[in-house]
């Protein structure tokens, strides 16, 4: 059993190299869509990820569509504050592929319009007040709810 988080056109080094610890921590698969917001040889980047980088499985991609051709039979889940469907309300499988977009715009308008079935959110106070959690934060809430669907597969 696994998941798969997909970053699309992350910009803070800090918050990748947390995703990357959270990723290597659960054995996630990490997918990295360009353009990256930084340099992979960042010293914030490696700081983030410490010595996770060995253990964690990192893919690269020029695009979310290249990802989608590799992995054409996969569920995938969009995360995003535009939709009321709740990251707990929906069923996630093993190998699914939760995506998430980059922090000052999220995903794409398109993307979320053409999948809003799949489309969640992670539950907050007034969006105007609160408009959206932290990258890293976000990817360790769902992935962990994720894995207490799954029954916490492979972990101790």
């Amino acid at each position: 059993m696994s998941l798969n988080v997909v970053l699309v056109e992350p910009e803070i080094p800090q918050n990748t190299g947390n995703i990357i610890r959270t990723c290597a921590a659960t054995g996630a698969t990490l997918h990295l869509v360009r353009p990256l917001g930084f340099s992979l040889d960042d010293k914030h980047l490696k700081r983030c990820g410490l010595d996770y980088w060995d253990i964690a499985n990192i893919q690269y991609y020029d695009s979310f569509e290249e990802v989608k051709e590799k992995y054409p039979d996969s569920k995938f889940f969009y995360s995003t504050t535009k939709v009321n469907q709740s990251h707990s309300d929906v069923e996630f499988e093993d190998n699914s592929f939760i995506v998430f977009g980059k922090e000052t715009k999220g995903l794409p308008k398109e993307l979320i319009e053409k999948n809003l079935e799949t489309c969640i959110r992670i539950p907050m106070i007034d969006i105007e007040k609160a408009r959206s959690l932290n990258l890293s934060n976000s990817v360790a809430i769902v992935v962990y709810e994720a894995l207490r669907q799954l029954g916490y597969p492979n972990m101790r």
